[in-house]
Formats: C-alpha cells, structure tokens, sequence
C-alpha cells in the first residue's frame, strides 16, 4: 500500500504534527493534534482525506492542546501510552496543569501494539524519558519521534516525570537498534532540517554517541533531588 505522510509545522514552538495513513484508501491518523486543527481540518478536506484516529507522544501541552477541537469536529479515538495515561493522573492530582485524556475516547496502548490505517501498519515504540509514558511510532522506515530524539539533540529530561537514565535506555536499547535507513521525523523544526536519516543521528547526535550512562548524564544533566509525582 502506498504511503500517505504529511509533516505540518503549527502553533508558536515549531511543532511538528503528522498525518500519516494510506494514500489509496485516504485514511489518516493524526499525530500530536495541537494549536492549529482548523488548518488541519482544511487540509484533510481539501485532500480527501479520512481522519480515523489520533495518536499522542507525550501529554505535554504543546502536543496536545487541540484534542478537544478536534474531538468536536471528528469522533476518533486517541491513543496515549499506558504509563502517560496514569502520569497524567499523577500530574492532575498533584495541581499541575494538565485536565487529562478524555477517558471516552482514549485507548492505552503498550510497545509494541500495531494499529492499522488502511493498508498501513504504525507501531507504538514506548520510549520513557521525557515522560514516562513518552511514545515514537514507527511506520515503514520512518520514525516519528516526538520529543524523545531530534535532530542532533535529544528531549528534555528536568522536567516532571522526566528520566535521564530512562532516557539512555530508550535512545541505546531502542532507537539506536532500528535500521540505519530509518528516517527520523522529529516532534518539533529544532534544525535546519525537518528529517534526517537515522545513520547521521548515529555519527553526529552527540546524544546518540556516548558510549556510557555517565557520558549521557553529563550532557543532560544527573537526577536531582526533587519531590517526585511519579
């Protein structure tokens, strides 16, 4: 089946959301739905697209902020990661800013899940480290990956539920396994640019070439001692 992939920059951080789905039958899914759906909602229409779900890579609200937009304009479901799920009800009980996932239309998914859209297969890749239940999806050869990996660069790991060590894990026993060939299409336009080849990311993303825990840790920073919500 012939792959429909579309990288969109919106809202005032230089997000990247995706539509990703089958280019015969017109299904999609919506990757991170945030600050400008009416733009989306335009290009969906004008390209005779079909939206079927919504997926989430992490809670954090500039990824997120336009699922009730786009929930009152297509019924779909969402799918956050298991942990980001029960994160997110830390973080509400704790007064942070975040309502949570509406439990009507939100499907917790575990690595490895497949979903299917169309003809095309996405894979849900639990990557913890920016958040616990941080999630890339993995479609043909091309990664989508939040904010776990970018372009030369990695996710913050000082925020709450972030993890550095869980971090390391994700980058060396995940991401960096998956082909050479793989393209990496990142949360947000960090770089010059908007995708880059898995094997440059493995040569120069000086997150990526540390050969130690201790290495990483000194680039991003060693856990703190802080009241945790986890």
């Amino acid at each position: 089946m012939p792959l429909y992939l579309k990288q969109m920059e919106v809202g005032p951080m230089g997000n990247f959301v995706y539509l990703i789905g089958d280019a015969q039958t017109r299904e999609v899914a919506l990757v991170d739905p945030a600050w400008q759906i009416d733009t989306i909602a335009k290009i969906i229409q004008t390209e005779e697209l079909k939206l079927t779900a919504a997926l989430v890579t992490h809670c954090h609200f500039d990824h997120c902020n336009g699922i009730e937009e786009l929930l009152n304009r297509w019924d779909v479901p969402i799918y956050v990661h298991k942990k980001e799920i029960e994160f997110t009800q830390k973080l509400r009980h704790a007064n942070q800013l975040f309502s949570g996932f509406p439990k009507k239309e939100t499907r917790g998914v575990d690595s490895g899940d497949k979903l299917s859209v169309g003809g095309i297969e996405i894979t849900f890749l639990h990557t913890p480290g920016h958040t616990p239940g941080s999630q890339c999806f993995l479609v043909e050869d091309k990664l989508v990956s939040g904010d776990t990996l970018f372009i030369r660069g990695c996710g913050r790991t000082d925020l709450p539920g972030g993890d550095p060590e869980a971090m390391y894990n994700s980058l060396t026993q995940k991401l960096m396994k998956l082909p050479e060939d793989t393209l990496l299409l990142p949360g947000h336009n960090y770089s010059d640019n908007a995708s880059s080849p898995l094997i440059i990311e493995k040569k120069e993303n000086p997150y990526l070439i540390c050969d130690n825990l201790d290495t990483f840790l000194g680039l991003v920073g060693r856990p703190k001692n802080r009241e945790k919500i986890l």
